[in-house]
């Protein structure tokens, strides 16, 4: 007997949004376009190996602290290059703005990945002294939810989970798990919401009003796993075009990332 619930189509958001296939190109269009008018250090190692590297866009003047905003792409796909424009609304509230590429899958497994941005973060916090704030978009949510569990290094204090995936368990069942090779330990041991926080850190969990239902599921279900987690559901906003108002600094979500936690 075959399972109920389509769990491919459950992640499946390009083809349930118009235009879907065109969304990446215009992302790197936009993101190459931004790199040109902004004070940049490239390519920032991390570690030795190949994808570890961030880059970093500075403010005029000192910067106030650092926001850190990890990609998504399912862990394989996608890299730092594509979301530059990203870091306006941070960069033009005087912040500056880490963004790392991490090993991909199937080259590196979640907790390789995991890693790398817990290492991504402290080496960005040399070059940018005073408060951190973490950002992560699908996959990069689930990255950044994980700094802020007990079993991570205390890296930061306070994140902005953007559709993140925070219950790996319904990947054992896709298509894709055949890139990613979670196991079910893996997928416990690598999901937010089946793992303590560190205590004093605080998650926000933002999602499109629009996107698809296991992506409000995923988020949701933080509110319920960590207790004070706060659950934004944005608008008419789908998967692809929640993620444009980091472009400006006066939007609800550059303002979740960079304030204070309550």
């Amino acid at each position: 007997m075959t399972g109920l619930i389509d769990w491919d189509a459950a992640f499946e958001n390009g083809a349930h949004i118009p235009g879907g296939a065109d969304y990446p190109a215009r992302w790197q269009a936009r993101a190459a376009e931004y790199r040109d008018t902004v004070r940049t250090r490239l390519d920032v190692p991390y570690g030795d190996g190949a994808r570890e590297r961030f880059d970093l866009f500075l403010p005029d003047g000192t910067p106030k602290g650092l926001a850190v905003f990890v990609h998504g792409g399912y862990w394989k796909a996608f890299d730092k290059s594509t979301w530059s424009h990203l870091a306006h609304g941070a960069v033009a509230r005087g912040w500056a703005m880490a963004m790392p590429s991490y090993t991909l899958a199937p080259d590196a497994t979640l907790a390789v990945m995991t890693a790398q941005i817990a290492r991504a973060i402290v080496a960005a916090q040399a070059e940018v002294p005073g408060p951190v704030r973490l950002a992560g978009h699908s996959a990069g949510g689930h990255l950044v939810a994980r700094m802020l569990c007990a079993d991570m290094p205390n890296v930061a204090g306070q994140a902005v989970s953007i559709s993140g995936l925070h219950d790996l368990r319904p990947l054992l069942r896709t298509k894709m798990n055949g890139i990613l090779r979670l196991t079910p330990d893996m997928a416990q041991a690598e999901s937010p919401a089946l793992q303590v926080p560190r205590p004093g850190t605080h998650l926000t969990a933002w999602v499109g009003g629009h996107e698809r239902p296991e992506f409000l599921r995923q988020s949701a279900l933080m509110r319920e796993a960590w207790p004070g987690t706060r659950l934004v559901v944005d608008g008419d906003f789908h998967h692809f075009n929640v993620i444009a108002a980091l472009e400006d600094p006066d939007s609800s979500l550059t303002e979740a990332i960079l304030q204070d936690a309550p």
